[in-house]
């Protein structure tokens, strides 16, 4: 494991232990020809090719006005290009701000107006959405992922601070717009020594499947980055290719989210079941068929309760049993479980989930722009996570349901609220509930609930094609039901609990069964693809 050098408080790390440029540098002169990243089309990166690109990086930021302390939105698929975006970034003194590429309208324009960014660098197919772009304030330079090439001069990278941001990352409000979450390079160090410390040996190669616009891309790269381990960046998780893609790259962990392994376990069974070099996985949540994951593939499964705002507090032990767990609270942080006024419940009973730790820093130290939401969030010196769980008499967590009206579907966290918003700017809708409901896969679909403007009618196929272009693939409804008046409580708001107890009753449309389906867009890859120097 790295040394930490922190004289003043051994429980911070010092900047060469966890900052991206410290670790960076640290590595390509420790490492200079072990390989850090591979790729899709098989060009990969050592770590002082890493490197090296990575001040080109900044300089090119740099030369574009890039400042320290300033934001720069990284709207790129998971490829050379984003790493470059990411590191580059935090190597000019600038905090990474990476935007899912699915974000188009009013969620984009909030998500761009709230970091502020003073540069964008989008994929050109992005760039579009970007001219009808209503922002408040100045509009940020967009920059073609292939003006990250420069040459670096005189440049040096600039130095940060383990309390500095490493990055803002937005998550789906469930109340209200999306939170861009804060994390300090001690936030990511903490989340990486947790998750990765116990599990990982030598030649360790992580599949980063999952979007480095979310926490959980980024932290794989990073743990890799701090262990001396590798990465294989690709698009996306597929089903069928999957396990070609663990056996051509020598993978060795990797994350599954959702339904990802429901999906393995449904493919026809073969003799080569167990033919790969994959060792462990993270599966997030633990459902009912770990025992088959293991049993089929001979792979060893650890659980986990995390977000973006916290760093792992709860992890299982290997394998665990039980559906539902998440594992024990880890060293160095204390949990409560609470009521409404933040008084504990006892062992068995339901209730919110509150953090906080031992290290300053290790979790996140607000949202961007948002103090009231930072102070909502953080109030009597622990950390809200909005989702209610229970814990038995011998400490392990069970996840129960999220607090308020979050949506999961197919690895993503969906706002009702935004959801919600897009449907009342149809014409012919007066007001809408969006709530989960059951799966066949397991995880959550999307039953939006709306009542017509009086002397109207809505047609469920024409609100869904009004809705297709106005946001995120995976946030379009799959089931629309209309009611004259949607059920709200004595002070007028909507009764989301009888929503989705009742679910899809008779009657409801079913955007499958009228075979409509929405696939996530592809995006080309740029011309100027990184290649292996």
């Amino acid at each position: 494991m790295i040394e930490i050098l922190a004289p003043d408080d051994p429980r911070v790390p010092g900047p060469e232990s966890c900052t991206v440029g410290g670790l960076l540098a640290a590595r390509a002169t420790a490492h200079p020809d072990r390989v850090f990243a591979q790729f899709a089309d098989g060009n990969y990166w050592t770590y002082r090719e890493t490197y090296q690109r990575a001040v080109a990086a900044a300089a090119a930021l740099a030369a574009h006005g890039v400042r320290p302390g300033d934001r720069v939105v990284s709207w790129l698929p998971n490829g050379p290009e984003a790493l470059l975006a990411w590191f580059g970034t935090n190597l000019a003194g600038a905090t990474y701000t990476p935007v899912n590429t699915a974000y188009r309208g009013g969620l984009l324009e909030h998500v761009l107006t709230n970091s502020g960014a003073s540069v964008v660098i989008a994929h050109p197919q992005l760039t579009p959405r970007l001219a009808d772009a209503e922002l408040r304030g100045v509009r940020p330079t967009v920059l073609h992922p292939a003006e990250l090439k420069a040459t670096p001069g005189n440049f040096k990278p600039v130095e940060a601070a383990p309390w500095d941001a490493l990055g803002i990352i937005y998550t789906s409000g469930t109340t209200g717009p999306s939170k861009g979450v804060l994390l300090s390079y001690v936030h990511h160090y903490s989340t990486a020594v947790a998750a990765f410390a116990d599990r990982i040996s030598e030649g360790e190669r992580y599949l980063v499947q999952l979007p480095l616009f979310h926490v959980g891309g980024t932290i794989g790269v990073y743990a890799m980055l701090l262990f001396g381990g590798s990465v294989t960046v690709v698009d996306s998780f597929t089903t069928e290719e999957f396990w070609d893609v663990i056996r051509t790259h020598q993978i060795t962990s990797c994350t599954l989210l959702g339904v990802m392994a429901t999906f393995l376990l449904k493919q026809p069974g073969s003799a080569g079941d167990t033919d790969h070099p994959l060792r462990w996985v993270w599966l997030v949540p633990l459902g009912d068929d770990t025992g088959a994951l293991t049993d089929r593939f001979g792979i060893d499964v650890y659980t986990m309760y995390n977000m973006t705002e916290v760093s792992c507090p709860v992890i299982s032990e290997r394998n665990p049993k039980a559906a539902g767990v998440c594992g024990r609270p880890r060293p160095g942080v204390q949990l409560r479980v609470v009521d409404a006024h933040d008084r504990e419940v006892g062992p068995g009973e339901v209730g919110e989930l509150i953090v906080r730790t031992d290290r300053p820093w290790a979790l996140c130290h607000g949202y961007h722009a948002m103090p009231e939401a930072t102070a909502e969030s953080w109030r009597n010196g622990w950390f809200h996570t909005g989702d209610a769980v229970r814990q038995d008499s011998e400490g392990n967590v069970f996840f129960i349901d999220r607090m308020k009206d979050a949506i999961r579907r197919r690895g993503e966290n969906i706002s009702s609220f935004e959801v919600e918003t897009e449907a009342v700017a149809h014409p012919s809708v007066r007001e809408a509930a969006a709530v989960a409901v059951p799966s066949e896969h397991g995880e959550d679909e999307v039953l939006l609930v709306v009542s017509p403007v009086p002397g109207t009618v809505i047609d469920p196929g024409e609100l869904v094609g009004f809705l297709i272009p106005r946001m995120a693939h995976f946030m379009v409804p799959r089931y629309i039901r209309v009611l004259d008046e949607l059920p709200k409580t004595p002070t007028a708001k909507v009764r989301k609990h009888l929503l989705r107890e009742e679910g899809a009753v008779a009657g409801t449309w079913d955007r499958h069964s009228a075979g409509i389906e929405i696939k996530r867009e592809t995006l080309d890859e740029t011309p100027e693809r990184s290649r292996r120097s």
